[in-house]
């Protein structure tokens, strides 16, 4: 077996290395590798997919393992391709696994974590609403910011998962910004004074106004997107079709060659005047 590239230096230290090793020993190998017949030597087969499966199970002096077998050189394709694991779905693999009667101990040891980490996981989303989890299922979110979520009352939460994905951001210092927004009755300890770190009384105040706004702003962009995109696609192209005039096009370069110039900017056309008028 061939490989087709080479591991870098330090692939071993990896945590997926470890990841890898480390489920390899308690359950086998769960995707095999994936290999192509060699064309210039036909006892030999290229690895398209699985090289540090492949280096495991040579760390474990394995002498075979089941592969699948391409049909074609498709290397192009491994990798490119893959969706990883987000948290949620993470969370409710854990979670059937326990149902399942897996214990704790060896889902720890098959994904190198430790039972803190393993529990933390199971329990990801308690305290979460519904709406919220559907919303986030897919989006690679932190243990950090569905704790911060716990800390909001259900429909908080609703719009905070709503704003994290309109700004395509899910880092903890959003998350708890929009937490310093959040209005003290819509906290769950709504009696508990919310204290973010380097963030005044007054300057969250002013938070919770702007962020009011913006949501209110967002909402009302949702709500016209649609329409306006399609008026502005009947826009551009009504104006394409003004500047296949060769008669509009010689009047607007003569008296408002500014016109032009932006016409020209939002068809991406650039005109060529006809010989003969229209």
């Amino acid at each position: 077996m061939l490989p087709l590239r080479t591991l870098g230096k330090n692939a071993k230290w990896s945590r997926k290395y470890r990841q890898i090793v480390a489920s390899i020993a308690q359950i086998g190998i769960v995707e095999p590798p994936v290999v192509v017949r060699n064309p210039d030597k036909s006892a030999t087969w290229l690895l398209l997919d699985g090289h540090l499966r492949i280096e495991a199970l040579k760390d474990a002096d394995a002498q075979e393992v089941e592969c699948l077998v391409s049909t074609d050189n498709e290397a192009f394709t491994y990798n490119r391709q893959v969706s990883r694991l987000a948290p949620i779905q993470e969370h409710r693999m854990i979670r059937k696994a326990i149902e399942r009667g897996v214990p704790e101990e060896k889902i720890a040891l098959a994904l190198d974590l430790n039972m803190s980490s393993i529990r933390r996981k199971a329990h990801l989303l308690d305290g979460i609403c519904e709406e919220a989890v559907a919303i986030l299922k897919e989006k690679p979110c932190t243990n950090a910011v569905f704790e911060t979520l716990r800390k909001m009352k259900t429909m908080r939460q609703i719009e905070a998962a709503e704003l994290l994905v309109n700004a395509n951001n899910y880092s903890v210092a959003y998350v708890n910004a929009i937490l310093a927004g959040t209005p003290q009755a819509q906290l769950v300890d709504s009696s508990k004074q919310k204290k973010v770190k380097g963030i005044t009384p007054e300057a969250m105040a002013r938070m919770e106004q702007e962020l009011a706004r913006l949501q209110e702003g967002i909402a009302s962009i949702q709500d016209t997107y649609g329409q306006d995109h399609l008026h502005l696609t009947v826009i551009k192209g009504y104006v394409g079709r003004l500047l296949g005039n060769a008669r509009v096009v010689r009047y607007l370069a003569q008296n408002h060659p500014e016109f032009l110039g932006e016409f020209q900017t939002i068809t991406e056309i650039t005109p060529v005047e006809a010989a003969t008028p229209d």
